[in-house]
């Protein structure tokens, strides 16, 4: 039989997770011993028995087998939360390609215990006349500081530790000292870091209609059965989806389990925590990278011991340890936020499958505008499909105007604001109505080039345009490298050296020449970098402290401002000149998600779509908010030229420092996918190529495309990949693999 060897943690204390022990598996335990279970085994030159938990098997090792120790046992005390997360780490680095370090690095985020927070109080331990007699007593001895701290508690009983030090000015040494003399005792309270600061728990339940109520019903039903499964809630925008997520989330509460929240981004954060935490108060909490270490630590350890219900956060909230896990609700689903872009390369969708598949949760898929994975999938009986078309009440969905910018161009107008946004955003300030201005893009400029001869500003160490910014400066948003904005174009000496397309800051110039009055917020990675600056911006907004409310893609993600009447898409289609299969579908679900922002108050909302290209048919579906009729174009497309979701992809990427090794590298590992499955039919290589930003950092890239219509022959070809390249000899050079990627290389 041949010797199969356990990785093991010995401790899953965050930070010691970067040390893995290989351990003999005895044949008596082969079947018992599996990633994710916890192990008995000798440690260290004493050969102390230990509690481990196995995060890999294999047929090799990295000793001599004879040196090797064998595992002693298989805890006997079940599957815990810990053994869950090892167990995801596992399938991450099995599915996706990666190191076991950097797979548990992500299921464990956390990476040091922190020091827990202690709340301080100091207890009288004598009757308040024996404390008036002491408290005397310290008088006539001149200690004052003692008297002072007696005499207060001669009236209180108990008083907070910083009161004392703070407001009494009496010192640690003093209370120490009282407290030898058996006048006080000093209690210490351990107690958990809450990031969470609403005050405001009024909350207005809407009547629901019979088909949220028919949706919650039937999610929760699912819940009560051994396999709940995937479901897909499509609802037009507004339509009340997150009434629903709040009353599936309420009923599986009720059950005695918990729920994850998932959001693409974390400016939906505090919108989403007020709804949630208006119904279920302290029981919710959050988990984004806007927390501190401590927070962080201590939202873990809240989820572990039972004291939230629900978590609210990006993709990283994912990996909660809760104990009882009921359903995992993924809002907006279709975003690209959701798929990681460090190894391992996972999509939040097919994880929090694999997880609530271990733990005996429902999942809750929500979207306008799905994903054409999710909504094909749905198509072939994969996923329970709910549709919402209509939103609740009165209210109708915005009436949508498409501007054709080539014909403004010709007419003179040579604005940024088409007329017809121009006379609509006259009227809104008239009306104390708001705005809301979309640019698809960050930056104050796009590319600088010569207007001459047609040069383009590069940064010198990645092959991408550098951008221009207020300061003058021409920036690389890759590496950072920066430079001063030449007088003069370097290659022909010309002054006409210029910044192309508009940024946020640009437009909101531009809002403050043509409306002088207007009050203006701006909201892009510029304006969001401290703590809490969506919270600011999106509040102050909310409270109509602003008219117009200017942004970049995180202002169309969900939100909700009644008082919203216009959205203006400016430059909508610079999204659809990107080298990417999947552009048209994020052009229509920006556009679509963009216009949603609209009228859902009691007012009617109105919609300007200003565009290069107005006959495309994503700006046309959006504009209809048709999509069942922009899924029948696109899916036709996709299975035309066998892309995702109808085939599966995996992008190899080479990264070397010297680029003839990248390419010899690729070309290798071609030939021997090629011969190695070559009897695979259907199996498409592609490449190597240089990627499409050649160098980056000083680093030259090449990518390597494989496509099948069975992942899991993909995950096969990666795997054999993975051993091909451990016999190679790689100096300076790595290889990283990403499944159905969202962007191409």
């Amino acid at each position: 039989m041949t010797e199969r060897y356990a990785d093991v943690i010995i401790d899953i204390a965050h930070e010691k997770v970067d040390k893995v022990f290989q351990y003999r598996i005895p044949p008596e335990l082969a079947e018992a011993v599996c990633p994710g279970v916890r192990v008995h085994v000798p440690f260290g030159r004493g050969n102390q028995e230990k509690v481990g938990y196995v995060v890999d098997i294999s047929a090799e090792t990295d000793y001599p087998a004879e040196k090797i120790k064998a595992v002693i046992a298989v805890d006997e005390r079940g599957m815990s939360a810990e053994s869950r997360q090892i167990q995801i780490a596992y399938w991450l680095k099995s599915q996706y390609g990666s190191t076991t370090i950097a797979a548990l690095k992500t299921v464990l985020p956390v990476r040091q215990k922190q020091k827990p927070l202690e709340k301080k109080s100091v207890l009288r331990c004598l009757t308040p006349a024996e404390t008036a007699r002491a408290a005397a007593a310290c008088a006539e001895k001149h200690q004052r500081a003692k008297a002072r701290m007696l005499e207060a508690l001669v009236t209180e009983e108990e008083l907070p530790y910083e009161l004392v030090r703070q407001k009494l000015n009496v010192a640690a040494s003093t209370l120490q000292a009282l407290e030898k003399q058996g006048y006080l005792k000093i209690e210490r309270k351990t107690c958990y870091r809450n990031p969470v600061r609403v005050t405001d728990r009024r909350e207005d339940r809407p009547v629901l209609h019979p088909v949220q109520q028919r949706i919650i019903d039937e999610v929760v039903q699912s819940c009560r059965e051994e396999h709940p499964g995937v479901h897909l809630v499509h609802g037009v925008t507004g339509s009340g989806k997150t009434e629903v997520y709040l009353g599936i989330i309420e009923q599986v509460i009720a059950m005695g389990k918990q729920a994850i929240m998932l959001i693409p981004e974390i400016a939906l954060t505090y919108q989403t925590l007020l709804r949630f935490y208006k119904r279920f108060g302290d029981r919710v909490s959050v988990m984004n990278s806007t927390l501190s270490a401590g927070e962080k630590y201590d939202q873990i350890e809240r989820a572990k011991a039972g004291e939230i219900d629900v978590i609210i956060g990006p993709r990283s909230a994912l990996f909660t340890p809760f104990p009882h896990l009921g359903v995992i609700v993924m809002d907006e689903e279709h975003e690209n936020s959701y798929k990681s872009e460090t190894s391992p390369k996972y999509h939040a969708r097919e994880t929090a499958i694999q997880i609530a598949s271990l733990c005996g949760a429902a999942v809750v898929l929500g979207s306008a505008t799905p994903s054409l994975e999710a909504y094909y999938r749905a198509g072939q009986g994969q996923y329970r499909l709910y549709e919402m078309k209509e939103r609740p009440g009165s209210r109708v969905l915005p009436m949508v105007h498409i501007t054709d910018l080539r014909r403004e161009l010709k007419e003179g107008n040579r604005s940024m604001f088409g007329r017809k946004l121009r006379d609509l955003m006259e009227e809104r300030l008239a009306g104390g109505e708001q705005t809301i201005l979309f640019l698809n893009r960050r930056g104050y400029a796009g590319f600088v080039s010569c207007r001459a001869c047609g040069h383009v500003m590069k940064c010198p160490h990645c092959d991408v345009s550098l951008s221009e910014h207020r300061n003058g400066l021409l920036t690389c948003h890759y590496c950072g490298y920066q430079e001063r904005k030449p007088g003069k174009c370097p290659v022909c000496g010309s002054p006409y050296l210029m910044g192309f397309k508009a940024g946020t800051e640009q437009v909101e110039e531009a809002i403050h020449r043509e409306f002088p009055g207007a009050r203006v917020l701006r909201m892009d990675a510029d304006t969001t970098r401290k703590k809490e600056s969506y919270e600011k911006i999106l509040s102050a907004f909310a409270d109509e402290e602003a008219d117009i409310l200017v942004g970049t893609q995180m202002i169309v993600k969900g939100h909700d401002f009644p008082g919203v009447t216009l959205v203006g898409v400016l430059a909508a289609d610079l999204s659809l000149n990107r080298n990417d299969y999947r552009a048209g579908e994020r052009t229509f679900q920006l556009l679509t998600q963009a216009a949603g922002r609209a009228g859902r108050g009691e007012r009617p909302g109105e919609v300007v779509i200003q565009t290069y290209q107005p006959e495309h048919y994503s700006v046309v579906y959006a504009a209809r908010q048709d999509y069942e009729g922009f899924y029948g174009e696109e899916i036709a497309y996709r299975e035309l030229m066998g892309y995702p979701p109808v085939e599966h992809m995996l992008a190899v990427l080479i990264v070397s420092r010297v680029q003839e090794d990248g390419e010899k590298l690729g070309e290798k590992m071609a030939a021997f996918v090629r011969k190695a499955m070559g009897d695979v039919k259907g199996l498409r290589v592609i490449g190597p190529a240089e990627a499409s930003i050649g160098k980056l950092s000083d680093w030259y890239r090449h990518t390597l495309y494989l496509r099948h219509g069975d992942y899991q022959v993909l995950v096969e070809a990666k795997d054999r990949l993975e051993r091909f390249c451990k016999e190679q000899e790689q100096r300076e050079q790595t290889v990283q693999f990403d499944f159905d990627p969202m962007n191409t290389y």
